[in-house]
């Protein structure tokens, strides 16, 4: 039964971490192998079992993609001190659609996607995908890059998205976490994308602390506990969620009487299983509920495409 009360303060917020780091880099192997393998445990008892089947194959795919591909060119000092210096992010999310490292990602994970169990329409989404044009391949690119993707080619956008994944995420993963600073509120500070939801950790120096989690390259960033990331007010944020009464849910709507936007919070600290890309997709009947209010979705998964 869903939760309609006021807006209300997180009952759960213990208060600020000052100790904890701003920064936590994304390990792409052990990213998207434990990503795969929490996909395979939820699709066990989901309703959405075989998208997530079909998703769980995929991010299985990236992580043997990360393992296998060449060392990335080490990053350039002097292109890092001049974005620390503006206060802008180092990787430049618009040169990324034509680096011939993210070309080469491509080939190999749609060759590798081939081999994966999907429905008709999805293989024919990934033939169409695999042979497409240089040009219109990057025109795909910049539209997932943009989050500006067309309704009417969601599919073939979605492997499209999932070689950016892991090329952003080997690039943000060279980058030394302290050379990043904060950009704004809810950019993430290593490739300027929005995040896809943020989480509250329970790991040692940073026990209860909230971080946005980047929806394009993983790096996570510390963001204050109670307050909306996508306008920054602090004020008018409240809570909803799909528990039964009695229970306690571990991902919720973080919605803000602000803006009037709603982004999904995981609870790490009470299940450190949670991902921020698997448990967002299967708790899909939290957007439905939410699809019923005035609040709009701020929150970015490439996976949740047209849902």
């Amino acid at each position: 039964m869903a939760e309609q009360s006021p807006l209300q303060p997180d009952p759960s917020m213990v208060g600020g971490v000052s100790k904890a780091p701003f920064v936590l880099p994304p390990g792409p192997l052990r990213i998207f192998t434990r990503r795969a393998d929490r996909f395979d445990i939820l699709a066990s008892t989901s309703k959405l079992a075989p998208y997530l089947n079909f998703l769980g194959a995929l991010t299985r795919a990236q992580a043997s993609l990360v393992a296998t591909l060449p060392a990335l060119p080490p990053p350039d000092a002097a292109q890092i001190e001049r974005a620390r210096a503006a206060a802008m992010p180092p990787i430049d999310r618009a040169s990324l659609a034509t680096a011939p490292d993210l070309a080469t990602t491509f080939d190999r994970l749609f060759e590798a996607a081939a081999t994966i169990e999907m429905p008709a329409a999805a293989a024919q989404a990934l033939s169409t995908t695999r042979q497409a044009e240089p040009g219109m391949l990057r025109a795909m690119t910049a539209n997932v890059l943009a989050d500006a993707i067309p309704r009417d080619s969601l599919a073939p956008h979605l492997f499209v998205a999932a070689g950016i994944q892991v090329h952003a995420a080997r690039c943000a993963a060279a980058l030394d976490p302290s050379t990043l600073v904060p950009i704004a509120v809810g950019v993430c500070p290593a490739c300027g994308g929005p995040p896809g939801v943020s989480v509250v950790v329970g790991f040692s120096g940073a026990e209860g602390a909230r971080y946005a989690v980047c929806s394009c390259c993983s790096t996570s960033w510390n963001e204050v506990r109670v307050k909306c990331i996508a306008c920054g007010s602090t004020q008018g944020i409240g809570y909803r969620d799909t528990s039964e009464p009695g229970t306690t849910a571990t991902v919720k709507a973080e919605v803000c009487d602000h803006c009037h936007s709603w982004i999904k919070i995981l609870y790490q600290n009470q299940n450190p299983s949670l991902d921020p890309v698997a448990d967002d997709v299967a708790s899909l009947g939290l957007d439905m509920l939410m699809r019923g209010t005035d609040y709009r979705a701020a929150g970015s998964n490439p996976f949740m495409l047209g849902y």
